[in-house]
């Protein structure tokens, strides 16, 4: 067996479509286009959800709800990720830029901390805002929590 000598197996491989190559081919005159109009024409595009004329979904559908332009959305962090940062940073005042630095918030988000999961260590923390159960859990091993703007 040579590189020269390999083929693919057998039916596994079919010949393209060759469009426009004459009307022996049963493929020439329009190309497979049909007669006439815009889809049979270069340059044919049409724009993101149209349906042929019927009135498409987006605009079937009606409008609900509104997004509050002065409401703060959080990004929650609970203390079961906060040890998780402590065993493998061995860091003990934690602020925004240790979370940034290790990936846990991106550059404009504005932190909570959550009291889910179990902290074990005692540490700082300044952040943005603090759940009931967090800063008791927090301050319950004789960590501090600062509230920072």
């Amino acid at each position: 067996m040579k590189l020269s000598n390999l083929k693919p197996a057998e039916g596994s491989v079919k010949n393209r479509k060759r469009i426009g190559r004459g009307t022996g081919s049963g493929r020439g005159g329009t190309s497979t286009k049909g007669h006439k109009g815009a889809q049979s024409r270069t340059g044919y595009k049409t724009k993101m959800g149209f349906e042929g004329g019927q009135m498409p979904l987006q605009r079937r559908i009606p409008k609900f709800g509104f997004t509050n332009i002065n409401k703060i959305y959080s990004k929650a962090i609970n203390l079961d990720v906060l040890q998780n940062l402590v065993d493998n940073t061995k860091v003990t005042d934690i602020d925004f830029n240790v979370l940034y630095s290790n990936g846990l918030v991106s550059k404009n988000d504005v932190v909570k901390v959550l009291g889910r999961g179990e902290l074990k260590s005692k540490i700082n923390v300044k952040l943005n805002s603090f759940s009931k159960s967090a800063s008791d859990a927090i301050v319950g091993l004789g960590g501090t929590v600062e509230v920072v703007k």
